[in-house]
C-alpha cells in the first residue's frame, strides 16, 4: 500500500474535459452559477452540476447559496496556483480560427490568475519591480524592500493591511503562457485591486481576459516605465 498522496485522484478529476474547462473558467476569480459554467463549457446545466459536486467534494471549488442560486468559485489561491502550473506544462491550445487566435493573444497579454494579474503584462511588471529594487526574489516568494515600501505607499497599496490576511503574502506564481513567474499572493491581489480602483484595468464578464485602459497605459508607463502596445 502506498503511503504517498493519491495524485491519480486529482489527475482523474482534471482529465475530464468538461471539468477542466469549468476550472479554467473559474480562474477568473469570480463566483459563477452552474448554468453560467455550463454555457462556458458547452454542456447541460445538470451535467455541470454533477461535475461541480465532484470538484467541491474534492476541495477544488467552494460554493455559496444566495437566494435561489448557488454560486461556485475556486477554493483558494493554492488550488489556483496548482492549476496555473498544470496549464504551464500542458500543450498549447489548438487554434482553429482567427477569433480563437485573437482571444488567445489577449489572454496571453493580460488575464486573471484567480485574484491577481497574470500574462505578459504581469510578468513584465514583476520584472520591473525586481530591476528597480522594489522586490527581491527569495526562493518561491518575493520580499518587499525598504525602497519598495515607499513605492507601494505612493501607489496607494496598503502593505500592512495585506500582511494581516490569512494567506501567502507575496509568492511567485508560474505563468502558463510566459513560462516564468509573476507576483501572486496578497500583494498580487492588492495590486490587482488597486489597478481596478485607478481605472487602469477592466475585467470582462465570463472571461479571464483583462482590458488595459487608456488610463492604464499612461499609469503603467508613469509608475513602472512599462510601455503597453495592445
Amino acid at each position: 500500500m502506498s503511503i504517498h498522496p493519491n495524485i491519480t485522484a486529482l489527475t482523474a478529476l482534471l482529465a475530464e474535459k468538461s471539468r477542466a474547462t469549468i476550472l479554467a473558467a473559474l480562474m477568473d476569480g469570480k463566483f459563477h452559477t452552474a448554468s453560467e459554467l455550463a454555457y462556458m463549457a458547452t454542456i447541460k446545466p445538470q451535467t455541470a452540476s454533477f461535475h461541480l459536486a465532484k470538484l467541491e467534494e474534492n476541495n477544488l471549488v467552494i460554493s455559496e447559496k444566495n437566494g435561489r442560486f448557488r454560486y461556485f468559485r475556486i477554493a483558494n489561491d493554492e488550488v489556483a496556483n496548482t492549476l496555473e502550473i498544470f496549464m504551464s506544462i500542458s500543450p498549447p491550445p489548438e487554434v482553429r480560427s482567427l477569433k480563437q487566435s485573437s482571444q488567445l493573444k489577449r489572454l496571453e497579454n493580460a488575464r486573471t490568475c484567480y485574484d491577481h494579474l497574470a500574462g505578459r503584462v504581469s510578468v513584465n511588471l514583476t520584472n520591473i519591480m525586481q530591476e528597480e529594487g522594489y522586490l527581491e526574489r527569495c526562493n518561491k516568494k518575493f520580499i518587499v524592500s525598504a525602497k519598495g515600501e515607499l513605492f507601494f505607499r505612493d501607489l496607494g497599496v496598503d502593505l500592512v493591511g495585506l500582511s494581516k490576511k490569512r494567506r501567502s503574502f507575496s509568492h511567485s506564481c508560474l505563468d502558463w503562457s510566459e513560462r516564468t513567474h509573476h507576483l501572486g499572493g496578497a500583494l498580487g491581489n492588492g495590486l490587482f485591486e488597486r489597478y481596478i480602483e485607478l481605472g487602469w484595468i477592466e475585467t470582462k464578464a465570463n472571461s479571464r481576459e483583462i482590458v488595459i485602459t487608456t488610463r492604464g497605459k499612461s499609469g503603467f508607463k508613469d509608475f513602472f516605465g512599462l510601455e503597453i502596445q495592445m
